[in-house]
C-alpha cells in the first residue's frame, strides 16, 4: 500500500545496492552530496503504476552526470529495474520516483574529490496526485523573481538552493510556481518549463541552452504541438508579454501540463485556464499512457 503521511517511513527506498525501509536509510556525512551538493538528479512522473518519459530521464540522467564527471554506477536498464521495483514494492499508482547520484563518500571534507571513490546511489517513491488537482480548475499562480543561479542550469544539478528559495517565496505570497528572470526574459519557472500563447494562438518557449534545463516533458509537448499543426516558436520572451499573453502555462513531470492564469499578481486574459493549455495537458495524458513503461 502507498504509504501515507503517517507512514512515510515504512516506504520502500534504495540505497546503494540495497532495499531497505526509509526510516532505516544511510548516506555518510562525508557525502560529496551533502558537502558540496556534488550530485545529479532526476524526478520521473509514475501514472497507474508505469514510468512516464523514462527514456528522456535516462538521456538527461546520462549527460547530466558527464558533465560533471561523475561515473553512473548501474546500466540504464539496471536503474529502470530499480524504478519499477520501488514502483511495485510501494504499490504506487500516480507519483513520483526520485532519484540522486552523488560523487559519493569522500571520506572527509576536501573541495577536490578523491580518486576511485564510488558514487551513491538513491531512488525512493512519493505518492503525489497527478490527474485531479484542485489547481486545473483555476489556473495556477506565478510569481517573477530574478534568477539568482549559475550558468549550467542545463545540468540537472542537487544545488537547488536558488529554486527552494524561490519556491518558498511563491508559497508565502499565495503563488504555485516562480519564474525566474534575468536581463527582462523569463528563463524558466523554479521546477517547470515556461510557456505562454500569444493573441495569434502560437505557443512559445525558450529554447535550450545553458540557461535553462531541457524539460522531458517540454520535449515531449514540443513534438504532440507538431503532430497536432500547433504553432510554435523557441524564442526569449519578456514578463511583460507573458502578462498580455492570452494564455500561460507550466510542464514539468509532477505538473504535466499545468494552465496559468496569474502571473505578479496580474490575470492572464480572462483569469481562466485556457483551451490551448487544456487541450495540449489532455494530448499529453493521452500520450504518456500509451508510451508509459
Amino acid at each position: 500500500m502507498t504509504a501515507s503521511p503517517e507512514n512515510l517511513d515504512d516506504r520502500i527506498v534504495y540505497v546503494n545496492g540495497a532495499f531497505l525501509p526509509a526510516r532505516d536509510a544511510r548516506v555518510s556525512i562525508f557525502d560529496r552530496g551533502f558537502l558540496f551538493g556534488d550530485g545529479i538528479y532526476e524526478v520521473t512522473a509514475v501514472l497507474d503504476g508505469k514510468l512516464i518519459d523514462s527514456s528522456a530521464h535516462m538521456a538527461r540522467l546520462r549527460r547530466s552526470t558527464g558533465e560533471i564527471g561523475i561515473p553512473l554506477p548501474l546500466g540504464e536498464d539496471e536503474i529502470i529495474a530499480i524504478e519499477r521495483a520501488l514502483v511495485a514494492r510501494n504499490d504506487l499508482q500516480e507519483g513520483l520516483i526520485y532519484l540522486q547520484i552523488t560523487r559519493g563518500d569522500g571520506r572527509d571534507r576536501d573541495f577536490v574529490a578523491q580518486e576511485g571513490i564510488e558514487p551513491t546511489l538513491i531512488l525512493f517513491t512519493q505518492a503525489f496526485p497527478l490527474l485531479d488537482k484542485p489547481v486545473l480548475k483555476t489556473g495556477a499562480k506565478v510569481i517573477s523573481l530574478p534568477d539568482l543561479r549559475w550558468k549550467r542550469r542545463d545540468i540537472k544539478t542537487v544545488c537547488l538552493l536558488p529554486q527552494a528559495l524561490a519556491k518558498t517565496i511563491a508559497r508565502n505570497a499565495g503563488c504555485d510556481e516562480a519564474w525566474m528572470i534575468e536581463d527582462g526574459h523569463v528563463t524558466e519557472g523554479a521546477s517547470s518549463t515556461a510557456f505562454i500563447v500569444t493573441q495569434d494562438d502560437v505557443v512559445v518557449t525558450r529554447p535550450n541552452s545553458n540557461a535553462i534545463l531541457p524539460g522531458c516533458t517540454c520535449k515531449a509537448l514540443l513534438q504532440l504541438l507538431a503532430e497536432n499543426g500547433l504553432k510554435l516558436e523557441e524564442r526569449l520572451f519578456t514578463i511583460e508579454e507573458a502578462y498580455q499573453a492570452r494564455e500561460a502555462f507550466m510542464t514539468s513531470a509532477g505538473a504535466f501540463v499545468t494552465p496559468i492564469t496569474m502571473i505578479d499578481d496580474r490575470a492572464i486574459a480572462d483569469g481562466k485556464p485556457g483551451p490551448i493549455a487544456t487541450r495540449l495537458r489532455e494530448l499529453y495524458i493521452e500520450y504518456a499512457r500509451k508510451t508509459a513503461l
